[in-house]
């Protein structure tokens, strides 16, 4: 009967931040009705996906896609430099929904969407809690950057997606783990390690990494430090359990199988994300190790040279990029959205109530909960160190691997709308600790008075600044002056 009950308001909880997040990301995503910021490339990129198999070629002009202008397509292979799992899915959705504006962002609203629900129930079961669940869930629902994100055609919605899923894949295992060992208790120094069976789970995570990979490179990143902290879980909760041997069981059994395993799988699953460039033959470079039979490897498949070659000049590109472009950030400001990215920013003819009405897409994070992920982190970082509480630890992890790798990079042209990758783990974090501040852990599972009345009143800021902030995250007509009230750094104009 508890059990049940656990199910249902868990099953209510989903329903309820799921309906929010979708209605936030589906609401008017028809409007604005032309291309904004880069989706000028991934937009058109998954059209030609549709119309050719491969990304052709739309030469310079950029503002006929949108109109039905689909003739500046040539079949000329086209230049890009992302894996295209994400465009595949922006294609998915032109092809259910068609090619308007509302077609090429639904497949971003959805996977958007099912982020919000993962986080939800990730948090639900890390935390032990349907209530805190709900507040993770809540809390990225009602995040700008995740919202801006799901109505906008590029690709890094779909990998915090599939990242957050790899995550929660590999939680999955953990408790199977758990209730295997607990199954078979360490009798003796010369005890059997129990038999743990197929570790599905963990499969299904590297196919998530993979897929990850496909639609950005940086979801290695996410991959390396997910898989090194599930070892880590593991070495913990075979001490936990009384195995004797627990560090070689650790590393027999999941460290060394599991990096072999994410060597053949990631890269398998990433390879197959290009079938479609294998298949036909105008994707650029497809014919390259044909054209160069001088630099051609004799055991290497010539495809999959091409492919190599293909790789080498995309790093090559992103190496080596030293433009300037007005909105880049340094990822030393993306915590506290200090350098924002404007989408999209006209005059429009329209009755707003005021003289001069605008309509204004800015990818700016819900700052009561970044600013409050800031304070969350060097609070985990304390009580790591102080208090040996190592729950904070893992819930920072996805931060940490989310914007520490692109520090390196400050030097070339990279986007604060980054950091919505790991957002999901910011709301993590921050669940956390209002988890610890509500339910101090000296109170054995009880309400402090206090820390829930702080929590409420903190939700209650949030949901202020969200929605004051939301003609600013979905491009609603408003008056000029309405938009300057919002801008409160310099930064952000």
């Amino acid at each position: 009967m508890i059990e049940r009950v656990w199910r249902w308001r868990a099953a209510l909880m989903v329903a309820l931040v799921g309906t929010v997040a979708a209605v936030l990301r589906f609401a008017a995503l028809q409007y604005p009705p032309v291309l904004v910021f880069d989706e000028v490339y991934y937009a058109r990129g998954a059209y030609s996906l549709l119309a050719l198999g491969y990304e052709g070629d739309w030469g310079k002009d950029e503002g006929t896609f949108a109109e039905g202008d689909y003739s500046r397509l040539s079949t000329q292979g086209d230049y890009v430099v992302h894996p295209m799992v994400g465009k595949l899915l922006i294609a998915l959705g032109m092809k259910v929904a068609g090619v308007t504006p509302f077609g090429w962002r639904c497949a971003a609203a959805v996977f958007g969407t099912l982020t919000v629900i993962v986080v939800a129930l990730l948090a639900r079961s890390m935390l032990r809690s349907t209530l805190w669940g709900g507040f993770a869930g809540l809390l990225l629902a009602v995040d700008g950057q995740a919202i801006v994100l799901s109505r906008t055609a590029l690709l890094d919605v779909f990998l915090g997606f599939f990242v957050t899923l790899g995550l929660a894949l590999l939680w999955l295992d953990r408790m199977r783990l758990r209730r295997r060992l607990a199954a078979a208790p360490d009798v003796g120094e010369a005890s059997r390690a129990p038999r743990i069976g197929p570790r599905w789970w963990r499969w299904a995570a590297l196919v998530a990494f993979g897929l990850a990979a496909g639609t950005k490179w940086s979801g290695l990143y996410f991959a390396a430090a997910f898989l090194v902290m599930s070892v880590a879980w593991e070495a913990i909760d075979r001490r936990a359990a009384g195995r004797r041997h627990w560090l070689r069981e650790t590393a027999l059994r999941s460290a060394v199988p599991g990096a072999v395993a994410s060597a053949v799988v990631i890269p398998a699953v990433y390879l197959a994300t290009w079938a479609n460039w294998f298949l036909t033959d105008g994707s650029y470079y497809r014919t390259w190790a044909a054209t160069h039979p001088e630099k051609r490897i004799a055991w290497m498949p010539e495809a999959l040279q091409s492919l190599v070659e293909y790789h080498r000049a995309m790093l090559s590109f992103h190496s080596s990029l030293t433009s300037e472009h007005p909105y880049e950030s340094h990822p030393n400001s993306w915590l506290v959205q200090f350098r924002p990215t404007a989408f999209h920013f006209q005059d429009v003819v329209t009755d707003c109530g005021a003289e001069r009405c605008v309509s204004a897409i800015t990818a700016l994070g819900n700052v009561a909960i970044w600013w409050a992920g800031v304070a969350a982190l060097c609070w985990a970082v304390w009580r790591l160190v102080i208090k040996r509480d190592p729950m904070g630890l893992w819930m920072s992890v996805g931060v940490l691997a989310g914007w520490l790798p692109w520090v390196p990079f400050a030097h070339r042209p990279i986007f604060a709308f980054y950091s919505v990758a790991f957002a999901p783990f910011v709301v993590l974090l921050v669940a956390w600790a209002a988890a610890r501040l509500a339910q101090p852990p000296g109170l054995g599972g009880r309400f402090d008075r206090q820390g829930v009345r702080t929590v409420g009143w903190y939700v209650v800021i949030v949901l202020v600044v969200a929605a004051f902030f939301l003609p600013l995250w979905t491009g609603v007509p408003t008056p000029y002056d309405y938009w300057r009230i919002h801008m409160w750094l310099y930064s952000w104009g």
